[in-house]
């Protein structure tokens, strides 16, 4: 093995260059920086290949990457095989050396925004053939009970719904208590402060209580539910299931959309009872008033019945959000990581997004009904 090397030669008008040695990627050396020293601004007419060994792709480069010259065909003769390689590596060299062309910022904006409203149609027409597909097997599910998988039903009721318990009690008794802080520091100023037991059981019982919850399912159950189908969906466990003749929607949607229905009025049940118990303990300690008096006023109060119908009214509603976004986002991961980590997002975003949407046209809705 000879390290690569060249010589250039004067004759008549023009220049030959005359390459000696192995012009591979392990023999090149610093030969590709002397060359393009002394090819800068010259041109060569005639090359000699008569002691050229071995010639790769990467000697190639360095041959035309020196002072960008370009040798000519006829140079080749002498050896065909270096001569096509150094053609595709030029050719490759010469569509490639220059700039993309970039459009206007007006152009890209508007290409941007197409993008945009393609990508969102596209998802509403997946998102609607989701829900007939789900529609479908849940009226299958429904007319045909002996074939309900009860063990994944109780399964994910637990995980989604038995588990999610000490969050939502925790999360709902600090709201509950922020509430009550909230109004004894601004209703005692009026000297209203016993309003602040209405305030905080109507905060509680007909607002955050359940959107609470629902915030914390979407986070949880939703991501979860993304993840697990979509991780099935890379292994290709979906294909299998279609192949040995079970409906992916029965097996794997239909018992998370029924455990989180289930589940999500007893979280948010359990939800207003902490939040309550949190604003009672800060009413006791920063206004004196003790927990009789706190029952006592909630309990005279007529209203508070309805408050808790309107707040349990949302909690199906959401659940069967949050379960559809999640399971919608996990039939829809491609082969690849970056889509599983992509639709586990959109799941967690969406279904917050759709809580919070849902929960203003409910204020309208019962604000219309003086409820």
């Amino acid at each position: 093995m000879a390290a690569a090397d060249f010589q250039i030669d004067e004759e008549g008008q023009g220049l030959t260059l005359h390459l000696t040695g192995d012009w591979t990627a392990t023999e090149l050396g610093r030969v590709s920086r002397r060359l393009d020293d002394q090819l800068h601004g010259r041109e060569i007419t005639a090359v000699d290949l008569s002691d050229l060994g071995r010639f790769d792709t990467a000697g190639a480069l360095a041959i035309v990457q020196a002072g960008h010259c370009k040798l000519p065909e006829k140079a080749w003769t002498q050896r065909p095989e270096a001569g096509r390689t150094y053609a595709m590596v030029e050719k490759l060299e010469r569509e490639s050396a220059g700039p993309p062309k970039r459009s206007a910022n007006w152009v890209r904006g508007f290409a941007k925004i197409g993008r945009g409203v393609h990508d969102i149609g596209a998802e509403t027409t997946l998102s609607m053939a989701f829900l007939g597909r789900l529609v479908t097997a849940t009226g299958s599910t429904v007319k045909h009970w002996s074939q309900i998988r009860w063990p994944a039903w109780f399964s994910q009721a637990e995980r989604a719904g038995l588990d999610a318990i000490p969050i939502v009690a925790v999360t709902n008794f600090f709201i509950g208590a922020v509430i009550a802080f909230l109004g004894a520091n601004l209703l005692t100023q009026f000297g209203a402060g016993v309003f602040t037991v209405q305030l905080v059981a109507v905060a509680t019982l007909r607002e955050l209580a359940v959107l609470i919850t629902a915030i914390l399912l979407a986070g949880r159950s939703a991501s979860s539910f993304a993840a697990e189908i979509g991780s099935m969906r890379m292994n290709q466990e979906v294909d299998a299931m279609q192949v040995m003749g079970v409906n992916p929607f029965q097996a794997l949607v239909i018992p998370r959309l029924a455990a989180l229905l289930t589940m999500m009025p007893i979280l948010t049940f359990i939800g207003m009872v902490s939040g309550m118990i949190g604003g009672l303990l800060v009413t006791w300690s920063q206004l004196s008033y003790g927990p009789s008096f706190f029952i006592q006023r909630v309990s005279e109060d007529p209203m508070m019945g309805t408050h808790l119908m309107v707040g349990m009214i949302k909690a199906p509603v959401f659940a069967i959000v949050i379960a559809a976004i999640g399971c919608r986002q996990g039939m829809a991961v491609a082969g690849d990581v970056e889509s599983l980590g992509r639709r586990v997002t959109a799941a967690v975003v969406q279904a917050i997004f759709a809580i919070i949407t849902l929960d203003a046209i409910f204020a309208l809705i019962f604000l219309e009904l003086n409820l």
